[in-house]
């Protein structure tokens, strides 16, 4: 498996774990009565608190990601040989982590699957408001299809990394 496939991997689980902690804070306090359900100021404060969550959980795995393969990589070249230099690791690890044109194009292919699940969330919830639901089942829609967009997202890629890509 391939660096990037590995880090979409990674991605699509931090993306899945912050949706799912979204959803159990949120409907939780919900369901225990906490919080009236129409409450925008609640919806919006908590939206905004998941997506600080999420970029810095993005950073910083990203960061202990990189780390990790670095040592990875470095451990496994020094068993192979000892005498490895620690020039000669620093150039593998910076191969390792190269993007070439291909992963460029992937990454262009799925963030538009992406984009899309997001956009024909927004206007499906739209369409709710128009039907008569409250604005913050509206708000919750949209949160969750680019959410959900995301980790489909990384699914695309993960595709596009086994099966290839042909250029049309």
């Amino acid at each position: 498996m391939s660096t990037q496939e590995k880090r979409t991997i990674v991605m699509m689980i931090t993306g899945a774990l912050v949706l799912a902690a979204y959803c159990i804070y949120a409907f939780g306090q919900v369901n225990a009565g906490a919080v009236m359900p129409g409450d925008l100021k609640f919806w919006a404060r908590t939206m905004l608190i998941f997506i600080g969550i999420g970029v810095a959980a993005t950073i910083v795995i990203q960061i202990v990601y990189a780390i990790l393969l670095s040592v990875g990589i470095a451990v496994s070249k020094k068993i192979q040989d000892q005498n490895f230099k620690d020039e000669e690791i620093e150039k593998s690890i910076k191969a390792e982590m190269v993007e070439d044109e291909m992963d460029k194009l992937i990454e262009l292919k799925a963030n538009r699957v992406g984009v899309t699940l997001g956009g024909f969330g927004f206007v499906a919830a739209l369409i709710l408001v128009l039907l008569g639901y409250s604005t913050a089942v509206m708000l919750n829609v949209i949160f969750i299809s680019f959410s959900v967009g995301s980790i489909i997202e990384g699914f695309v890629q993960l595709y596009y990394y086994r099966k290839g890509i042909r250029h049309a």
